[in-house]
C-alpha cells in the first residue's frame, strides 16, 4: 500500500524532462540552421551597352591647322617724283590690270627740263662738229709739220670731250623721258585697288607715304599656315618624293568648305618659340571666296593609310592604362584592352596595335564597366543624316554594328 503513491509521482517528472530535452534540441537545431544560413547575393543585371566591330579600310592622314589668306602680291603704289596730282584714274575697289592708268602728276616742269636738255644737246653737237672739222685740218697740218704737236693732241682731246658731253646730254634727255613716264602712274600688278589714299590737287613727293593706291592680287591667292615639327618629317618625305599634297580650306568656324588648293612651299626655318614651320598653299580662288588676311581652317592631306584597323572614335578611352578599349568576349563579358592609336577623322580612329579586324568593342554605355563585367550588347543607333557614310574613311559597312551585336550575343 505504501509503494503506489511513489510510482505515480515519478512518471510526470520523467515526461517533463523528456519534453524539455526535445524542445532544447529543436531550438538548437533551428539556431544552428539560422547561424549557418547566409543571405543570398542579389543578382546583378547585365550592363546594356552599344557595340561595334573593328573593320579595315583606308584612313587619310590629315593635319588640321589654323591659316591666314596671304595674297600673292600686295603693292603700295608710290610716286617716283614730286609734283601736283592732277588726276586719279581708278575707282575705289576696282579690279585693274597691269599697266592700267591710275594717276597723273603734273608733267609740265619735266617737259620744260627735257626741252632744255634737248637744246643743250644741239649746242654740244654743233661744238663737236666744229671740233671735228678743226681736228681734220690740224691733222693735215701736222702731217706737214706745220703746227706744233701739242696743238694737234689738244684738238683730239677736245673732240673726245665734246663727244662725252653729247652722251651726257642724251642721258639727261632719257632721264626726263623717264620722269614723264613716272608722271603717268600705272598699275604695276593686276589686282584690286583699295580705298583712295590721296585726292587730286595734293602735292606728292618721291616715295611719300601713304602712297597713291594699294593693289592686292585676289586670284590666285595663297594660304599660309604652320605645322608642328613632329608632323614635318612625313610632309617632307611626301614633298621630296614629288607628291602634290592637296589642301582644303574651311571657314573660320569650320562650318563650310571654301576652296581647295595644293601645297607649294615650305619655309626654310623653324620657329624656335613655337616649334612650328610655316607652309604655303596656292589656291585658284576664281570665285574670290578667300579674302586677303582672312583667318581660315586648313586641312592638309599628307597620306592615306590602306587596310587600317578602324574603330568608332567613341570606343577609345584614356585612363590609367593609357589608351584602351573595352573588348567584348565570347561569354558577353568585357575586358580592358590597351591599344596604340593612329590618325582619325573624327568618326573613326586607326588602331595600329592591340586590336584586329572583327574584334567587337564597346562604343557606348561604358560609365559602369570594368574588367570582367557582364554586358548585354545592343546595336548602335544611326545618327541623323548619317545615311551617307563618311567619305574620309569609307570603311564601315552598313549594319556592321548590328552584326557585331548579334555575334556577341
Amino acid at each position: 500500500m505504501s509503494d503506489a503513491p511513489a510510482i505515480q509521482v515519478k512518471r510526470p517528472r520523467r515526461g517533463r524532462i523528456v519534453l524539455a530535452i526535445v524542445v532544447l534540441a529543436l531550438i538548437a537545431l533551428v539556431a544552428f540552421h539560422v547561424l549557418r544560413s547566409k543571405p543570398a547575393k542579389p543578382t546583378v543585371a547585365p550592363q546594356v551597352v552599344t557595340v561595334a566591330a573593328a573593320t579595315t579600310g583606308p584612313m587619310p592622314e590629315i593635319l588640321s591647322e589654323l591659316g591666314t589668306v596671304t595674297p600673292v602680291a600686295t603693292v603700295t603704289v608710290l610716286p617716283q617724283l614730286s609734283g601736283y596730282l592732277t588726276a586719279v584714274g581708278y575707282r575705289e575697289g576696282q579690279d585693274v590690270q597691269k599697266g592700267q592708268f591710275l594717276a597723273q602728276i603734273d608733267p609740265r616742269q619735266y617737259e620744260i627740263s627735257k626741252r632744255q636738255a634737248e637744246a643743250q644737246l644741239a649746242k654740244d653737237k654743233a661744238a663737236l662738229a666744229q671740233a671735228r672739222a678743226d681736228l681734220a685740218r690740224y691733222t693735215q697740218l701736222n702731217e706737214h709739220k706745220s703746227i706744233a704737236e701739242q696743238t694737234y693732241a689738244d684738238q683730239k682731246f677736245l673732240v673726245q670731250q665734246d663727244e662725252a658731253a653729247i652722251k651726257a646730254d642724251e642721258a639727261n634727255i632719257a632721264q626726263f623721258d623717264l620722269d614723264l613716264i613716272y608722271c603717268h602712274i600705272t598699275a604695276p600688278v593686276s589686282g584690286r585697288v583699295g580705298l583712295r589714299l590721296v585726292d587730286p590737287g595734293n602735292y606728292v613727293t618721291a616715295s611719300s607715304q601713304p602712297g597713291i593706291a594699294v593693289i592686292t592680287t585676289m586670284k590666285p591667292t595663297t594660304v599660309q599656315f604652320t605645322v608642328p615639327q613632329t608632323a614635318l618629317d612625313k610632309v617632307l618625305q611626301r614633298v621630296n618624293a614629288g607628291a602634290q599634297l592637296p589642301v582644303t580650306v574651311f571657314s573660320s568656324d569650320n562650318s563650310r568648305q571654301i576652296a581647295t588648293g595644293t601645297l607649294y612651299a615650305i619655309n626654310n626655318q623653324m620657329a624656335t618659340a613655337t616649334g612650328t614651320v610655316t607652309l604655303r598653299a596656292t589656291v585658284p580662288n576664281d570665285d574670290e571666296a578667300l579674302f586677303p588676311n582672312e583667318f581660315v581652317n586648313v586641312k592638309l592631306l599628307v597620306d592615306t593609310l590602306q587596310n587600317a584597323v578602324l574603330v568608332p572614335t567613341p570606343a577609345v578611352q584614356s585612363g590609367a592604362p593609357g589608351d584602351y578599349v573595352y573588348l567584348v568576349n565570347a561569354d558577353n563579358t568585357v575586358s580592358v584592352r590597351k591599344v596604340t592609336l593612329g590618325p582619325g577623322d573624327g568618326r573613326h580612329t586607326v588602331i595600329t596595335a592591340g586590336l584586329a579586324a572583327g574584334n567587337v568593342v564597346v562604343t557606348d554605355g561604358m560609365d559602369r564597366l570594368s574588367d570582367g563585367v557582364k554586358i548585354k550588347p545592343s546595336a548602335a543607333r544611326p545618327a541623323a543624316g548619317a545615311s551617307g557614310a563618311s567619305g574620309a574613311s569609307g570603311a564601315t559597312p552598313p549594319g556592321s554594328a548590328a552584326n557585331a551585336a548579334s555575334a556577341a550575343s
